[in-house]
Parts: structure tokens; C-alpha cells; sequence
């Protein structure tokens, strides 16, 4: 399993778990995103002046059919490493099947408080 963030030409930063995908002549032309959400960093109102950021996950594609969904390489800004607590919320959210029949609500995506 690898874990990634992508940062997509639509401007969406996506987590998924990404496996490449190869030609016969071994060239990577995509890749393929299996449980992918859209990750939003929120604003958190706090007490004082300390600044917080609230972390909401919601699915990527949601009525697609397909388990992995096929992404080109070329629709691929950057792909980088989640930080390790958004990667463990991930997993343990995403991953383990608690989120995987969200609907567009806030309050059914899954929330973490990432201190500044």
C-alpha cells in the first residue's frame, strides 16, 4: 500500500492509496487511485489567537463503479507523502471501511485538528 496526496490540474488535493500504472514497455502513463477523497483544510476558531486547521475527507468520484480509478499522468501536478497523522487518519477512516458511504454532508466526512 502506498499512500499518497495528489494535487490535481483541477486544483484538488486528493489522497488515495496509488499504484502505478505501466505500458508494455515499462513507461508509467497513470496512475490508479483506489479509496480516493478529496482532502479540504478548514479553519479552526480557537480561544485567543492560536490558529488551528480542521482536516475534512470526503469521497473522490463517489458514484463511479470502479474499485481503482484510472488517472493519467499528465492530470498529475505533484504527488507527495501525507504528513503522519493525516496519513493514520486515512487509514484508519477510509481505509477500514468507516467512511466509504459518505454523502456530500460535512458531518458524515471524516474531521481532524491539525495544530499550526
Amino acid at each position: 500500500m502506498t499512500v499518497k496526496i495528489l494535487l490535481l490540474k483541477s486544483g484538488e488535493d486528493v489522497i488515495a492509496d496509488v499504484k502505478e500504472m505501466v505500458s508494455p514497455d515499462d513507461k508509467v502513463i497513470g496512475y490508479f487511485l483506489t479509496k480516493a477523497c478529496i482532502i479540504k483544510l478548514l479553519p479552526k476558531e480557537t480561544e485567543g489567537n492560536k490558529k488551528e486547521t480542521s482536516i475534512s475527507m470526503y469521497p473522490w468520484m463517489p458514484l463511479a463503479k470502479e474499485k481503482d480509478i484510472p488517472l493519467p499522468t499528465d492530470w498529475v501536478v505533484t504527488m507527495v507523502t501525507p504528513i503522519e497523522k493525516v496519513e493514520t487518519m486515512y487509514k484508519e477512516d477510509v481505509l477500514n471501511g468507516e467512511n466509504t458511504n459518505q454523502t456530500d454532508s460535512l458531518d458524515e466526512s471524516t474531521k481532524s485538528d491539525i495544530p499550526d
